[in-house]
């Protein structure tokens, strides 16, 4: 079993620097923030099943040399923390509920495995996807936090289409998943909030209503802003939404706000950050770029071209004077024609937040 350096004894949560979270297209394993609700588990791949039932033709008992020897495919797509940016709302609006992730709690990778929907059509569902049918993901290695398990849910209509490419992973940028990545098998499910891609892969479940889980059915939701405390959101949480896709994003992750730098005007700044699409209709085709509060906008360049579910990284070169009173904004477009708008929403959990990026604060180094 591969080795890790997190506990087994308490839930593993943290994000990488600034500056190795830009560094490459594809996240190094190395530079990837991890969430967990509970304790990581020690699982032997070589015994490990994966069960697929509910209401299914066939109820299926997965060994993971099985799943290894079913046609396999590859997606590049962005994992992001459904909280990522919490400190920016927290800060900028009011206090929110939960980890204070910076820019973070996002990682871009090549995950390899088999299609859900392979998997699914072995099994056979027996209800109708266009019915309001789910599929239910459930890990119960360890307890967590808020539950007994681990679980969460996806329509069945995505579940089964190949299009959507939901992953049983197996594989991260062409090496076995480690343990805080999932080993030996986790979901994938690109364009989704990170909730739903349970780790440490147990059970598969074809049902009529969502995963019961606490974290589906309690928490990742988009309360809305008459709810600020904990007390009043528990009358809240059965009339909405479970979280699913992730809206249109971007930020600026270097320099960090109150750096010093040298003078733009003999040594040009490079200004750099990270933009993800909304949902399934990636990539991010433009990324801007404002100096003057959002009145001009000017293009960043985006050196690797974006995939459908990734994000891509960006830079714009300033040249300019820097004030205390500079702030730069940024701004991101993707192929489905969303583009970021200056305020977030926010809410009592901080999910979903994708206001402005923004850079401020800095100074110029003395000569």
């Amino acid at each position: 079993m591969p080795q890790f350096d997190g506990s087994v004894e308490k839930p593993l949560n943290r994000e990488p620097s600034p500056e190795s979270l830009v560094e490459k297209f594809i996240t190094d394993n190395k530079h990837v923030y991890d969430r967990n609700h509970g304790p990581i588990p020690h699982i032997d791949g070589e015994t490990h099943l994966v069960r697929v039932d509910g209401a299914v033709g066939h109820v299926l008992e997965l060994p993971i040399a099985y799943l290894n020897s079913l046609p396999q495919h590859t997606v590049v797509a962005a994992l992001q923390c459904a909280g990522n940016r919490r400190h920016t709302m927290r800060t900028k609006e009011k206090e929110v509920w939960g980890i204070d992730w910076r820019n973070g709690a996002v990682m871009n990778a090549e995950w390899s495995g088999v299609l859900l929907s392979t998997v699914l059509a072995q099994a056979q569902p027996t209800l109708c996807p266009v019915e309001g049918a789910h599929v239910a993901f459930s890990c119960y290695q360890t307890p967590t936090q808020d539950d007994g398990y681990y679980g969460g849910s996806i329509p069945l209509s995505r579940a089964l289409d190949p299009e959507m490419e939901v992953l049983l992973a197996l594989r991260m940028n062409g090496k076995p998943l480690t343990p805080e990545r999932g080993y030996p098998v986790r979901v994938v499910v690109p364009g989704v909030a990170g909730a739903r891609a349970v780790k440490w892969l147990d059970r598969i479940t074809v049902q009529r209503q969502e995963s019961s889980n606490a974290y589906q059915q309690r928490d990742y939701k988009i309360l809305p802003p008459q709810v600020e405390s904990k007390e009043q959101a528990a009358g809240w949480w059965h009339r909405l939404p479970s979280l699913l896709e992730m809206p249109i994003n971007s930020v600026i992750v270097w320099p960090e706000s109150g750096a010093e730098v040298a003078d733009p005007r003999v040594a040009p700044l490079m200004v750099s950050g990270y933009a993800l699409p909304q949902g399934s209709v990636g990539p991010v085709v433009r990324v801007e770029v404002s100096t003057d509060g959002g009145g001009k906008w000017m293009d960043a360049e985006i050196p690797t071209e974006g995939t459908r579910w990734s994000w891509v990284l960006w830079q714009f070169e300033y040249t300019g004077e820097i004030t205390e009173q500079t702030t730069f904004l940024c701004r991101a477009t993707d192929r489905g024609g969303n583009t970021q708008v200056a305020g977030g929403q926010w809410n009592l959990r901080g999910v979903a937040y994708n206001a402005y990026g923004e850079l401020t604060g800095l100074k110029v180094k003395k000569a």
